[in-house]
């Protein structure tokens, strides 16, 4: 169920500006967000507002030896799949296949393909993440971790097909599928006769004029920038079998992508165009996610947007759009930042000024009580343990089978491994003990505590006349508010537009909400008057004044 309330889903409704974006206005966004972030990311940003087009390239760090121009190409991940889907569009065009067809119809004959039930995947369930396929092939081992598609063979794939077992009807549940998308890579390199990146520059970079995007054939005045982790360690750029590219494979400049995107909106005529507007219109609507082909579609304050988010081993994307105002927005970092929320906040913002933009995720000091809380043995979901230990003032992870690792802690409350791209976010529950939810590689994985948690000192429970000292307003921007009520003995929260939830102490002056991970700590000026409140919730900190 998908009603559960998300605070920090709160959006600012300001007017947009009178005037057309500039390039300064995209550089102070990205300011904003990236300035002394611990990441160290660097960012190619580029907006288009009507018939304007701004650009940017911002460091986290001012200090970065990283001279980045519009010659120099990222890897867009998973935005490649769009482009995918338009492949796929001007195959449907032709009236080679339809969306309804069975996959197998577009692969070579014989390939086995599960089905559940005797109902088969469809080329609809592959582009909207429906298919019942799991996320990667189970009996996958890449040969090298940090670059783990290279490896991967035609055989791997139609073994990995053959050996799969559907656990559910195609097309019943919504689950991001990398497999799913590389089946369909494949599927159309085989009927066109011609590896991947042949059929995407033909078919779709030629017709846009995307002279400097490719795969693995880099244009001779183009330079790759290094990727990195979130560390600031190189990290090598990943590479795909010809015919499996289609994923998440393609390299390109900012003015090439601001290029795809002026065909996304129509603006750019090519032979194209009409299968780039076809992948926009809605497939399917499964588990509260729309779906075009490959596309994410979402409506806010009464507009209709689509976009996409890509990550690989070095690199973060965004590309988005809103079609109607002629407004679209694409970020290329030189840096994995998956696992600390990548780059949609911010591409939301430049899409629509009144979104929060986000802020920098800097390096800060942990709580010891923190740590000690967390202290413990846990599994996350599919069977991994993890002890968490106190060492030397930090907390250290080690996972079954693997080195202990020392982590870091950002202002955002998250803790990171100083050595590799995740995040563990903790999270307070109405007992007053903690867990953790685990990210990495695109996976969000809850933790389950399997040894007795660290005691906690016995629960405060407020009366009716100190529940009363939190009342109030506290605005935490512009046009967004929480106020705190109390009715009898129980505290309400509630956001500006939003339904009231009620808030539980786990400690004086500490109140959290389980259903939606929401931490609100409040603040005391000498004279024991609370004053402000803190709320923590989904990486998010927001501070506001009692009024």
């Amino acid at each position: 169920m998908r009603a559960k309330l998300l605070l920090f889903s709160a959006v600012m409704f300001c007017a947009a500006p009178a005037f057309a974006i500039s390039s300064d206005d995209v550089r102070a966004a990205l300011e904003q967000r990236f300035k002394g972030d611990r990441t160290g990311a660097c960012i190619a940003a580029g907006v288009i507002d009507g018939g304007t087009i701004a650009t940017a390239y911002y460091c986290a760090d001012p200090n970065s030896p990283r001279p980045y121009d519009e010659h120099t190409a990222f890897e867009i991940g998973s935005v490649t799949k769009t482009m995918t889907a338009a492949l796929l569009a001007e195959f449907i065009a032709r009236g080679e296949v339809a969306l309804s067809d069975p996959i197998a119809k577009l692969l070579p004959p014989g390939t086995p393909v599960p089905s559940f039930n005797g109902r088969e995947i469809t080329i609809a369930d592959i582009v909207t993440h429906t298919s019942g396929l799991p996320a990667v092939p189970t009996t996958y081992r890449p040969r090298d971790v940090n670059n783990p598609y290279a490896g991967a063979t035609e055989r791997d794939l139609l073994d990995a097909l053959a050996a799969t077992r559907l656990t559910r009807e195609p097309g019943s549940k919504w689950e991001y599928s990398n497999f799913a998308v590389i089946v369909l890579s494949y599927a159309l390199a085989k009927r066109s006769g011609k590896d991947y990146e042949t059929l995407l520059r033909e078919r779709l970079l030629l017709p846009l004029g995307m002279n400097e995007t490719y795969v693995a054939q880099r244009p001779s005045q183009v330079r790759l920038a290094q990727g990195h982790l979130p560390n600031g360690t190189p990290a090598v750029p990943w590479d795909f079998h010809p015919d499996m590219a289609g994923v998440g494979g393609v390299r390109a400049t900012l003015p090439d992508m601001l290029r795809y995107l002026e065909g996304q909106l129509g603006t750019r005529d090519s032979a194209i165009t009409p299968a780039l507007e076809q992948t926009q219109k809605q497939v399917a609507s499964v588990d509260g996610h729309r779906m075009g082909m490959n596309w994410n579609l979402f409506t806010r304050n009464g507009q209709a947007r689509i976009s996409h988010e890509g990550g690989t081993g070095g690199y973060s994307s965004f590309a988005g759009f809103d079609r109607a105002a002629k407004r679209a927005v694409v970020l290329l970092s030189d840096t994995a930042l998956t696992a600390s929320g990548g780059l949609g906040s911010l591409g939301s913002h430049l899409l629509d000024p009144s979104i929060l933009v986000g802020a920098p995720h800097v390096v800060a000091t942990a709580d010891a009580k923190l740590i000690d809380a967390l202290v413990g043995k846990y599994r996350l979901r599919g069977g991994l343990g993890i002890e968490l230990r106190h060492t030397v003032g930090h907390l250290a992870i080690q996972a079954d089978g693997q080195p202990e690792f020392e982590m870091g802690y950002d202002s955002a409350g998250d803790f990171y491994p100083l050595k590799f791209d995740a995040l563990l976010r903790p999270k307070r529950k109405a007992d007053g003990s903690y867990a953790f939810t685990w990210f990495q590689g695109g996976a969000v994985l809850e933790a389950e505590r399997l040894d007795p948690p660290m005691a906690v000192a016995s629960k405060w429970t407020p009366t009716e006349a100190q529940l009363a000292d939190y009342v109030g307003d506290y605005p935490l921007m512009p046009n967004f508010a929480l106020r705190v009520s109390a009715t009898g003995a129980k505290l309400f929260v509630q956001g500006t537009n939003q339904r009231s939830l009620e808030f539980v102490s786990v400690e004086k002056d500490v109140f959290v909400a389980d259903s939606v991970s929401a931490e609100i700590d409040f603040e005391r000026d000498a004279g024991d008057k609370v004053v402000s409140l803190t709320l923590k919730q989904r990486g998010q900190v927001l501070r506001g004044e009692r009024h």
